[in-house]
């Protein structure tokens, strides 16, 4: 103990028969406890020889990486030993882009991705003008976060925000929604309502699923953004308004255009500016940097002790592809987070569609082998077979090339 309040072991090998109780586990286990409330973070590796099996399920209950029943085999503990600091190191790494995060200049926004750290300087350049934005992205990518982030970024940022999603109102009331109406205008409007773009007024206005709004309707809009002027449902009276328009979709509004379902006239109106936002599974790092973002945040939200997640769950949360986006993986966490009764959130509690085959290595030797492959086979093809030509283009000599030929057992007739 004396030690581990000195230095941090990304890994340790305990016994958990220590003395006074060799032949029992309960001072391993006051041991083991110990460890991880001094560095949460250490694989410890539990071995012993004593009711293998219950002090097994014991251990890794309590928060161990891995168990291993006496009498000790040299290569399988050297196994076990080398996969638990390839685990470390990775959530080492993950800890580091969680502390990169911190300098994401967008409220809310986490990430470590280049793509989206991009996306963050657009927002940034483009959010003091009072252009509109069009943001494109599937379901689930923070379309709405980056469109608060225009406005909070922005001199109307202590004017209203006002939101309206296009595709959750039926087609019938969204008009009203939008320009409201006076009182009389249609059975039932008892009094005068202002709608969305009114109550913006200063401010912003956000169409989400934009691409939803029905013709008619586009119309009236184009009339707005042109003249900045609107009439309430039932009223002769034009009110002038001032808001900065972003709006959102997952849908391809060009071939909505094609289709006649989308005015291309809007579309220009709109889309000032077009930001495209990466499905979270182009974002490089990102799903394991938010998952244990979400962990934190609900684990403390439920009050329940929950130290991070294993390393299956580890494995799967960064090589998932993530249909639903953020939002799936939020909900995922969420739900592990409630129903987890361990100390790590488990595969089985993310309940994810995922097998083994899904893994991306991060074994180098397997990506140089993949890549010398491919790179190979593409030089082969652009010289049509000629072995001088394929290594000039490799950069490398003919018997070279022949020996990595041999090495990974390529056949240069096929």
């Amino acid at each position: 103990m004396e030690m581990l309040n000195r230095y941090d072991f990304p890994v340790i090998l305990l016994d958990l028969g220590l003395p006074p109780d060799p032949d029992g586990t309960t001072e391993g286990f006051a041991m083991l406890n110990e460890v991880l409330t001094i560095n949460p973070m250490s694989k410890v590796i539990v071995a012993s020889g004593h009711e293998a099996r219950e002090s097994a399920i014991t251990a890794i209950s309590n928060g161990a990486y891995d168990f291993y029943q006496k009498p000790v085999d040299a290569d399988e503990i050297g196994f076990i030993v080398e996969r638990a600091f390839k685990l470390y190191d990775l959530e080492v790494e993950n800890k580091l882009l969680q502390g990169k995060q911190q300098s994401t200049r967008l409220p809310g926004l986490v990430t470590a991705s280049q793509k989206m750290e991009q996306i963050c300087s657009i927002i940034e350049r483009v959010a003091p003008t009072a252009v509109s934005v069009l943001l494109l992205g599937a379901s689930g990518t923070g379309k709405e976060l980056l469109a608060r982030s225009l406005h909070e970024l922005s001199d109307r940022k202590d004017q209203p925000f006002v939101a309206i999603n296009c595709g959750a109102i039926p087609e019938n009331l969204i008009e009203s929604e939008l320009f409201g109406f006076e009182k009389g205008a249609f059975t039932g409007a008892v009094k005068q309502v202002k709608g969305k773009i009114e109550l913006a007024e200063g401010g912003t206005l956000f169409l989400d699923e934009i691409g939803d709004l029905p013709l008619p309707l586009q119309v009236k809009l184009l009339r707005f953004l042109q003249e900045r002027v609107i009439e309430r449902i039932g009223g002769r009276k034009e009110i002038s308004v001032d808001v900065r328009v972003i709006s959102a979709t997952h849908q391809e509004l060009e071939s909505h255009i094609t289709d006649g379902r989308f005015r291309e006239d809007l579309f220009y109106r709109l889309s000032e500016i077009v930001v495209n936002i990466p499905d979270l599974k182009d974002r490089e790092g990102d799903a394991l940097l938010l998952a244990h973002n979400f962990l934190n945040k609900f684990a403390k939200e439920y009050e329940k002790r929950i130290k991070g997640f294993d390393k299956n769950a580890s494995r799967a949360i960064a090589s998932y592809d993530w249909p639903g986006n953020v939002r799936e993986l939020e909900n995922k966490v969420k739900r592990a987070i409630i129903m987890s009764d361990g100390h790590k959130i488990s595969l089985n509690d993310l309940e994810i569609d995922y097998s083994d085959d899904h893994i991306e290595t991060l074994n180098l030797k397997e990506i140089r082998e993949k890549n010398d492959k491919e790179a190979i086979v593409k030089a082969l093809s652009l010289s049509n077979g000629n072995i001088s030509e394929t290594a000039r283009l490799l950069g490398i000599s003919r018997p070279t090339f022949y020996g990595l030929v041999k090495q990974y057992n390529l056949s240069i007739d096929k």
